[in-house]
C-alpha cells in the first residue's frame, strides 16, 4: 500500500481541489490519503472529515497541537498504513499518473523526487515540467516535500522529518537518507502542478523563510561536502541593487521580492547561526 500524506493549515478552498485530484488517481497498488490538519481555523479540518465520510480511503488526523508542516507530516505517517509514503501539499494539484509514478519509482529506489508544473495554476506560458531533484549547495540531490515519495522503512530508520528544521526539512531528509546509504531516484511521471504566490508581501515572506534554511543546511552538512556559491551570491546581491530603481514595475516586483527575501533570510540565519552563507 502507498499512503499519501497531505499536511494542511487553513487550506480552503484549495484543499478541495487537491483532494479531487487525488480521488481521480488510478493506481494498481492499494492506496490511501491521510490529511493531517495542523491547526486550521478556516474549516479545513471539518471539510476533510466530511470528505472522508464519502471516501473510505481517506483518513484525517488532528495535528493541531503540533508546530509546522514537518510535525504534521510525521503525524500523518504515524497513522498511515502504507509501506510506501508519498507527500504533497494541500494548495497544489497532483496531475494524472502521479501516484502510479511514485509507486514505480519506489520499486527501484528508497526515495524519489517528482517534477513540477509551474504554469497550469499560474498565469505564465506553458512549459515542460521542471525537475525537483536538484543538487542543493553543490552537494547531494534532493526533492521537495510537495512532491516526494519514500519507503517507510528508511523513513523511520532516520527518524522521519526533523521537526526543528523548517523550512528545508525535505532537503535535510533526502540528505540524511542518502548519507545512510539509501537509494535516491527521480520519478519523471510524478508531476505536481505548483501554485505560486502572486503578491509582493507573500512572495517576500515565503522567500525569506526559504532563505533561512540555506545557512542551517550548510552548517549541518558542510563537513560532508555542502558548500557555498559565493560568486552566485555576489551576482544575486548586485542584481538586487541594480534592479531596485525598477521595482515599481509589475514585471519586476515579484522577481525582486523573491530574490530580496531569499538573500535577507540567509543573512538573518547566518547571523543567528554564526556561519557565513550570503
Amino acid at each position: 500500500m502507498i499512503s499519501v500524506i497531505v499536511p494542511v493549515r487553513d487550506g480552503m478552498p484549495l484543499l478541495e481541489e487537491q483532494l479531487r485530484a487525488l480521488a481521480a488517481q488510478h493506481c494498481e497498488e492499494p492506496w490511501e490519503v491521510v490529511v493531517s490538519d495542523n491547526g486550521s481555523t478556516d474549516g479545513s479540518l471539518e471539510f476533510a472529515r466530511d470528505w472522508a465520510t464519502t471516501h473510505p480511503n481517506v483518513l484525517v488526523v488532528d495535528a493541531s497541537g503540533l508546530t509546522g508542516a514537518s510535525a504534521a507530516r510525521n503525524a500523518g505517517v504515524a497513522v498511515a498504513s502504507g509501506e510506501f509514503l508519498a507527500f504533497c501539499d494541500a494548495d497544489d494539484v497532483v496531475l494524472a499518473g502521479w501516484l502510479s509514478a511514485c509507486v514505480a519509482a519506489l520499486h527501484d529506489a528508497d526515495l524519489a523526487a517528482g517534477q513540477f508544473d509551474f504554469w497550469s495554476l499560474n498565469e505564465i506560458p506553458p512549459a515542460p515540467p521542471v525537475r525537483a531533484a536538484t543538487r542543493q549547495l553543490g552537494f547531494l540531490p534532493a526533492g521537495l516535500g510537495a512532491n516526494l515519495a519514500v519507503r517507510r522503512g528508511p523513513f523511520e530508520e532516520v527518524g522521519g522529518f526533523d521537526e526543528q528544521f523548517v523550512p528545508g526539512e525535505d532537503i535535510d531528509l533526502c540528505w540524511r537518507l542518502q548519507l545512510r546509504g539509501f537509494r535516491f531516484a527521480e520519478a519523471p511521471g510524478a508531476v505536481v502542478a505548483k501554485r505560486a504566490r502572486s503578491d509582493f508581501r507573500s512572495v517576500f515572506e515565503q522567500a525569506y523563510s526559504y532563505g533561512q534554511c540555506g545557512p542551517l543546511l550548510h552548517k549541518r552538512y558542510r563537513k560532508a561536502g555542502a558548500g557555498r556559491d559565493l560568486w552566485g551570491a555576489t551576482k544575486a546581491w548586485l542584481w538586487l541593487l541594480v534592479s531596485l530603481p525598477r521595482v515599481a514595475q509589475p514585471t519586476r516586483r515579484i522577481e525582486w521580492a523573491r530574490g530580496a527575501g531569499t538573500r535577507l533570510g540567509r543573512i538573518e540565519a547566518s547571523i543567528r547561526l554564526g556561519v557565513f552563507f550570503p
